[in-house]
């Protein structure tokens, strides 16, 4: 039913074009679950919200409970109500212990209370051997708690074994060395040198290199664990110090290990097992449902015109919950390898990891889609900003100077009046309202004669044809993705409806017909009126072109889509007929063997060429790419004529070897060892031995190792952590003690409690660090007592032998450890030490240039020189941006705990350049979708890319150039100029050379390919009718151009004003950082 023209009110100008978006129509859509066609009303959005909603409200009314309520009159009321909130608080206790984390502290307290028990109870303290040092098989169960999945314990005990076994070779070792070289040929310094050089300082170094490549918690913890078992023998023990080779300690750290971390697997298998594959899928169908909520939400701002849905609270909410499922499901798919292998499932783990693969690209499409959405309220909000001020027809069209509608496409605001909302309106009510659409459908020619006013009509126009088509569509999809692919707990059985994949075709198909029809009546009605200036041109060509790309992005969404249900129904294929393979046993086969057993993917890419090497999960950012490294050293050798080139090469490859040794991860390795060596002498100087024995000093060179850090910001948040958690943990062992005396029958209930809320730091406030510290300091205080008190073999009779001193011991063990984070915090930062201000700044610098360079292959031309063979954003390239920019987000949070003399990092302004940064890969990314999609380029779509090919060009070489302008202000932290090219001109004669196209063309074009193919394998193409329109191209070949050989164009055009727009949003905020250079600054001093 179309809408009753509005009067113009006097004075106004142009007249304001009736509205024809009051009342949408239904359009045909598709049920998912059964593949009907139906016209019945409809609806994008779900009760999600206010399920949240009312989880929200209910864990508030928790939160909110008080014991001491104050609005009760009489004592009676006041304790039932007293009564009723403990109840209540016991009951939310009651459900948390019942919950997943709740299961997890409980698994992590009964690990530790069995590991203590080494300790406490005789037999098993008798079978470890007289030497004290018991509570380690505590300590073990502490950074290797049950608190995880089942394929986590499997990697963990995988790190154990390797880390201990590591342990125990460097043990025997030096206990050779300093038997051989001390004892039988009687050079004691020497064998005490070799030992602190080699085997403490290349041990503590190697250890520390790995920690920094590998980048892996759980090999963090190893490190820590072999370094406690190496302290232990080479460093405490009195068989090295003497040159006596005795197994006796070796033994007993064997024992404990196997006891640790039987006890801790036991309890992770046995009680309340988590396998990582159930919470994959758990987490996969979290994901697919917040995809969906959040494509219908984004579709219906869009039809309504209203960033009203986009920036409500249920898409907020959406967004939030995948961002926190996200990382969550990737977590799960790595820890599920472990498991999938070890049961010999390896096809299911390479189809899982295909779905996490095909979720991230819809995730991907989703942002291109709101991207493409913000397009249109950006375009909508200047419109309204615009039409406020009342221009007549001579200044509109003759005006010299006139305000660009893109200007401000991508800034942020809030809502506008310009749209009136869509109301739903039935076509299967009667025969009166189907007669009613179609003289709303008839009004189009009538009110299409009206010139169009504003982006806004365009868009009327647009959401009218095409508006029940597209909802219908984004109905279907996102049902499909609300609906769980995989079934309850503890099963998760994949059960796919098998309508969908005929349903999602079938919407696709109504779409794509209708979509096409939209498009072309679309620019039937902008041809009406040829009387526009070239920046109105551009102007409402942008406006065409954000239309046509989020139908384009739609549809993309739909084939993604389509490739997410083929690889769900090879999962169930497979999962149904599981064949168990342990190919991944034979670790002495070849490569390629395993490539082809490899799954194939719907959306993998043949081709495999890359810039950028793969970053490995371990890596962090290296700051100045080693090109530009080699070059800056070997240009004045060049540069210079004349040079001996003897002494030119022997100076180079000096160069080359210093530069691989002066490398971040081998200087830590470095710096590392030379420490601990420094920190262990005093174990070995006469004078200084029997301090370093009273004063525990192992535990200090413990405490080295774990706050060294690779970044100074890393190891200052370590050290803070070690000192509170000492704190913490030698006053639980002075309170247990004294109330105990002693006693182990009130030690191990009370070791529990404490245990209980480490364990709820470490599960549940994520604190691991604080919690673990916490643990390990109870523990060296009150087990190791305890083993005094049992009368162990070591000569400890300065902290009261077998009536322990808990004084004394709390005295040593706070002193050496204060001591040894004292000295890691000196290492790290006076000796090489490695800034994570400078590090993300150099990354920083180094992602934006790479970006740049990427952008100036042409995101088009490629296409043209490659024959769509090829994309600019080549396979791998993708993968490992994203994971730089994961780096640099990590060293952002690590550079919050610098402290310079220059002042505080600026955490705020690199937080909104991290994100200009993520929102640009997400540009690049949504571009390369589009260039992927094509298989091969139509006759209309060739002539479209040589006819622009020169504006293309320049438009790529001023993004290039930009690039390249901030990223070296970021790196020579120097203030920009008030001068920085802009991109917005360049793009703008784009746009309008595409118009110019689409009024020159007719049904038949003229192209010049004789002349024009040479040219397509050149690195920049250039059309030898620039200027000239169509007709001037030479040699003439009929060619048909449709409406969809637009589509290239458009999603470059409003790709590249998103990225404009976030260039300028990155210079704002380093002008804010740097400054800024006018013409009168005086710079020579």
């Amino acid at each position: 039913m179309s809408s009753s023209p509005t009067p113009p009110s006097s004075g106004q100008w142009p007249p304001r074009r009736p509205s024809k978006r009051s009342k949408l129509r239904n359009g045909t859509f598709i049920i998912p679950a059964t593949g009907e066609r139906s016209r019945r009303i409809l609806t994008l959005r779900s009760s999600s919200g206010l399920s949240s909603q009312t989880d929200g409200t209910r864990s508030r009314s928790l939160s909110d409970l008080t014991l001491f309520p104050h609005d009760e009159n009489s004592f009676s009321e006041r304790f039932s109500a007293f009564a009723q909130k403990t109840r209540e608080k016991c009951a939310w206790t009651l459900r948390w212990l019942d919950s997943p984390v709740g299961h997890g502290v409980l698994k992590c307290t009964l690990a530790y209370t069995i590991g203590s028990l080494a300790t406490f109870w005789a037999p098993i303290s008798d079978w470890l051997g007289r030497p004290d040092g018991k509570h380690v098989v505590a300590t073990l169960t502490v950074y290797f708690h049950p608190a995880r999945s089942a394929g986590s314990m499997i990697e963990a005990v995988m790190i154990a074994i390797v880390a201990v076994a590591y342990a125990q070779i460097l043990s025997i070792l030096s206990m050779a060395t300093s038997v051989l070289v001390g004892a039988e040929w009687h050079l004691v310094p020497l064998a005490h040198a070799l030992v602190l050089a080699v085997f403490i300082g290349g041990g503590f170094g190697f250890i520390g290199w790995v920690k920094q490549r590998m980048g892996n918690p759980l090999v963090d913890v190893g490190g820590t664990l072999a370094s406690l078992a190496i302290i232990g023998v080479v460093t405490k023990e009195t068989a090295v110090l003497t040159g006596v080779f005795s197994n006796q300690k070796i033994v007993q750290i064997l024992k404990m290990f196997f006891l640790g971390v039987s006890a801790t697997t036991a309890v992770n298998l046995l009680v309340w097992r988590v396998s990582a594959r159930s919470l994959l899928r758990d987490t996969m169908t979290k994901s697919s449902t917040s995809l969906g909520d959040m494509l219908a939400l984004i579709t219906s701002g869009f039809l309504s015109g209203s960033e009203e849905d986009v920036m409500s609270g249920e898409f907020a909410a959406a967004s939030a919950s995948y961002n926190r499922v996200y990382p969550q499901m990737i977590k799960n798919l790595r820890e599920s390898k472990f498991e999938r292998y070890f049961l010999g499932e390896e096809k299911l783990y390479q189809l899982d990891r295909a779905v996490v693969r095909s979720m991230e690209r819809l995730a991907q499409s989703i942002g291109g889609l709101r991207s493409a959405a913000n397009t249109q309220f950006a375009l909508l909000r200047e419109s309204m900003m615009l039409g406020s001020g009342m221009m007549s027809p001579a200044a509109s069209l003759y005006s010299p100077v006139l305000q660009r509608t893109l200007s401000n496409t991508l800034k942020s605001g809030k809502g506008f009046g310009i749209l009136s909302a869509i109301d739903e309106a039935s076509d299967e009510s009667n025969e009166d309202e189907r007669g009613r659409v179609k003289d709303r459908r008839r009004s189009d020619a009538t009110t299409a004669s009206i010139p169009f006013r504003n982006s806004s009509d365009i868009f009327e126009l647009f959401i009218n044809l095409l508006g029940p088509s597209m909802k219908s569509l984004a109905y279907t999809l996102s049902e499909v993705l609300r609906d769980p692919p995989f079934g309850t707990a503890p099963d998760y059985e994949i059960n796919i409806n098998d309508h969908f994949r005929q349903s999602l075709t079938d919407a696709l198909s109504l779409f794509n017909g209708a979509r096409a029809d939209a498009l072309q009546e679309l620019y039937k009605h902008l041809e009406l009126d040829r009387t526009r200036s070239a920046s109105i041109q551009a102007d409402f060509e942008e406006v065409a072109a954000a239309c046509g790309h989020f139908s384009f992005s739609l549809q993309a969404f739909g084939e993604e889509m389509q490739k997410y249900l083929d690889v769900l129904d090879d999962l169930k294929f497979a999962n149904e007929h599981r064949l168990r393979s342990w190919h991944w046993v034979k670790w002495w086969g070849n490569r390629r063997g395993y490539n082809n057993r490899k799954i194939t993917l719907p959306f993998d890419n043949s081709e495999r060429e890359t810039l950028i090497k793969p970053i490995k999960k371990s890596q962090m950012p290296r700051g100045i790419a080693d090109s530009m490294v080699q070059r800056r050293d070997t240009y004045a050798w060049s540069a210079v004529p004349g040079t001996n080139k003897v002494i030119a090469t022997i100076s180079q490859k000096l160069l080359r070897v210093l530069r691989k040794v002066a490398r971040d991860d081998i200087r830590f390795g470095l710096k590392v060892g030379a420490g601990a060596a420094f920190w262990a002498m005093f174990a070995f100087i006469p004078q200084t031995k029997d301090t370093y024995q009273h004063w525990r000093g192992e535990w200090g060179l413990l405490s080295f190792m774990i706050v060294c850090s690779m970044t100074v910001g890393a190891s200052n948040t370590t050290g803070w952590a070690r000192f509170m958690g000492t704190v913490a943990g030698i006053s639980a062992s002075g309170i247990n003690w004294t109330v105990t005396q002693g006693s182990a029958l009130g030690l191990i209930p009370l070791g529990a409690f404490v245990a209980f809320w480490a364990f709820v730091v470490i599960v549940a406030w994520g604190k691991a660090p604080l919690g673990r510290i916490t643990l390990l300091a109870y523990n060296v205080s009150t087990l190791y007592a305890y083993s005094l008190s049992q009368k162990v073999d070591d000569d400890d009779d300065d902290e009261g032998g077998s009536n322990p001193i808990i004084g004394e011991i709390l005295l040593h063990r706070f002193v050496a450890v204060t001591a040894g984070i004292m000295w890691g915090l000196v290492i790290c930062r006076l000796v090489w030490p490695i800034s994570a201000r400078r590090k993300f700044k150099e990354g920083l610098s180094m992602l934006y240039l790479q970006m740049g360079l990427i952008w100036k292959r042409g995101p088009l031309a490629i296409l043209l020189r490659s024959d769509c063979s090829r994309s600019y954003l080549r396979s791998g390239e993708q993968a490992a941006l994203q994971k730089y920019a994961a780096r640099l987000d990590a060293l952002r949070g690590s550079a919050t705990n610098e402290f310079e003399l220059r002042g505080p990092f600026p955490a705020e302004q690199s937080a909104r350049l991290m994100g200009c940064a993520h929102r640009l890969l997400d540009a690049f990314y949504a571009m390369s979708l589009v260039t992927q999609r094509k298989g091969s380029l139509t006759e209309g779509e060739r002539a479209l890319l040589m006819y622009t090919a020169d504006e293309r060009a320049q438009l790529c070489e001023r993004i290039c150039h930009v690039f390249q302008v901030l990223a070296s202000s970021l790196m020579l932290e120097y203030p920009l100029t008030d001068a920085v090219p802009s991109v917005d001109r360049t793009r703008d004669r784009l746009l309008a050379k595409i118009f110019q196209f689409r009024k020159e063309h007719n049904p038949s074009v003229v192209l010049d390919y004789s002349s024009s193919s040479s040219n397509a394998g050149s690195g920049s193409i250039r059309s030898s009718g620039m200027g000239m329109g169509m007709g001037g191209l030479g040699k003439l070949a009929h060619l048909n151009v449709e409406e969809r050989d637009y589509a290239l164009l458009y999603a470059y055009a409003l790709v590249t004003g998103q990225v404009s727009e976030e260039l300028k949003v990155v210079a704002k905020e380093i002008e804010g950082l740097f400054g800024v250079l006018d013409e009168d600054a005086l710079l020579l001093q």
